[in-house]
């Protein structure tokens, strides 16, 4: 299976000038696996649950869930027809420099690496900050935080080192644990008919999405809207792994289409459940921090305990472990393949775009991302900072400002491949790669808006640090300073200003 990087360098590529990720790896399943880990259910539901129903949308949190599903289902019917037509490691890189061009599609490829590269640090210190108190309070032993996050990264590194085979086992089971208990409680407190109000119908109207709780109005509403759409954070990274992957103009767009309907669904399920187990009322009132000796996990905790016994609680808080491992796990293969597309067109050093000569695995960036990885934990640990107060919502806040701004961007690329450049007629539909583009970039331009406006609530503790001031700019100076590169390449270097975003499976090419 050959590459092509467009007219310019085609011949180099199909002679072996550029290396290979393995393909054939994976199949639909284990893309699916790779994305919906990325997105981490239990993590997801855990972390911003509690949040959207004690200061965001309170009864409306299901509203908020479905109301979010239709928005990415939208986004997702522009994204798989680029994803019919390109295939690529660098997925919104390629699609964005295609669709507007190389200049944007470089400012906006940097901005993935940045979103991808401090995810998986920020996951990291969730699961840090997770199994050290798991570990302090059912085994009675207390190690520092950074070792647990320094083991993880270790952990993670060498399994990234081989195929996507058995990245995707290791996730398949760990997604299958978290769905399954999540499920298991949900499922119970349906069959018992709910809690003290039976179950709330109202939680589920997509009207009751738009209103704050206790009186917040928009700006509740607005914060509980913005962490629905965190909690899918990953689930492009579907496009990452064609290459990889057994027929990817297949299988990409179903797996996209399967991801994003498939977590919001689950979501929508489990939210109205947990909410109706607890009773409306009383689930406000814990989130919100009312309820003395109760925190957000009490929102699980108390129907796994009441519904499935004791032990389901014990596990749940092992699962909350396991599901941030294999989330960090997930989006490191995201990050070492972003490094990998820009590091094969020469535009980073050249080395990053090296696989493995047995494994096919990006291996060279791997690596150096698990060292970049361990550079930022052990900088938030020598600076004496929390692993979840900082490090894991510092750095998430930043991934996710800089993912939305590139999904954004990759909503109008639909537009300006299919019909200002009038690529593929064949495919270019009103609704399918105009309309529903359209709506989708505006509404993922509304997310990024509602995190500039409630930044300092999602922020926390953390929101005096220097980071979290230097956050936005960080964002635009980064964009910038991809611009900016390719602009001087355009001028320098044209060879490598032609080959920018351009690497592409042959039988993916443009047909």
């Amino acid at each position: 299976m050959a590459v092509r990087s467009g007219d310019v360098v085609g011949e180099r590529a199909r002679s072996g000038g550029v290396d290979r990720l393995k393909p054939d790896s994976v199949g639909l399943v284990g893309v699916v696996f790779m994305a919906v880990a990325s997105a981490a259910p239990i993590t997801a539901m855990t972390g911003n649950l509690p949040i959207i129903v004690g200061q965001g949308n309170g009864v409306g949190a299901p509203a908020a869930y479905v109301l979010v599903t239709v928005v990415l289902t939208v986004f997702s019917v522009g994204y798989v027809a680029m994803a019919r037509h390109l295939t690529a490691a660098g997925a919104f890189y390629g699609y964005i420099s295609h669709g507007l061009g190389r200049v944007v599609g470089m400012g906006s490829g940097l901005l993935a690496v940045l979103a991808y590269i401090v995810f998986e640090a920020s996951v990291v210190g969730f699961f840090a900050y997770s199994l050290r108190g798991l570990v302090r309070s059912q085994l009675g032993v207390d190690l520092g935080w950074g070792w647990y996050a320094l083991a993880g990264v270790a952990v993670i590194g060498v399994m990234a080192w081989f195929d996507l085979h058995l990245t995707t086992k290791v996730l398949g089971v760990a997604l299958v644990l978290e769905v399954g208990v999540l499920g298991a409680v949900s499922l119970a407190v349906l069959a018992s008919g709910g809690g003290p109000e039976g179950i709330v119908g109202e939680a589920v109207n997509p009207l009751n999405a738009l209103n704050g709780v206790g009186g917040s109005g928009t700006a509740g509403a607005g914060l509980g809207l913005f962490f629905a759409f965190c909690s899918w954070v990953g689930f492009e990274s579907t496009a990452m792994y064609g290459e990889e992957s057994r027929d990817p103009k297949r299988v990409v767009p179903r797996a996209t289409m399967v991801s994003v309907i498939g977590i919001g669904l689950f979501y929508v399920f489990v939210s109205w459940m947990i909410l109706s187990g607890n009773g409306v009322e009383h689930a406000i009132a814990v989130a919100g921090g009312a309820v003395p000796g109760k925190d957000g996990n009490s929102l699980f905790f108390d129907p796994l305990g009441e519904h499935l016994g004791a032990w389901a609680v014990t596990l749940f808080q092992w699962l909350v472990v396991t599901g941030s491992f294999a989330c960090a796990m997930a989006f490191h293969q995201c990050a070492a393949r972003y490094l990998y597309a820009i590091g094969r067109e020469g535009l980073l050093h050249p080395a990053l775009g090296r696989t493995h000569p047995r494994h096919g695995s990006p291996y060279v960036a791997s690596v150096v991302q698990s060292g970049i990885a361990a550079g930022l934990v052990l900088a938030f640990l020598a600076a004496g900072m929390d692993p979840y107060v900082h490090l894991f919502t510092l750095l998430a806040l930043l991934g996710t400002m800089a993912i939305l701004v590139v999904q954004t961007l990759c909503s109008f690329a639909v537009v300006g491949y299919f019909h200002v450049q009038g690529r593929h007629p064949e495919t270019a539909h009103w609704c399918r790669t105009l309309v529903a583009p359209l709506v989708g970039g505006v509404a993922m331009g509304a997310v990024v808006a509602l995190l500039v406006a409630n930044r300092g609530t999602a922020a926390g503790a953390a929101a005096g640090t220097l980071l979290f001031a230097l956050m936005p700019y960080l964002v635009i100076g980064v964009f910038l300073g991809g611009i900016g590169t390719a602009l001087v390449l355009r001028r320098r270097r044209p060879e490598l200003y032609a080959r920018m975003g351009r690497i592409v499976l042959e039988e993916a090419a443009e047909r």
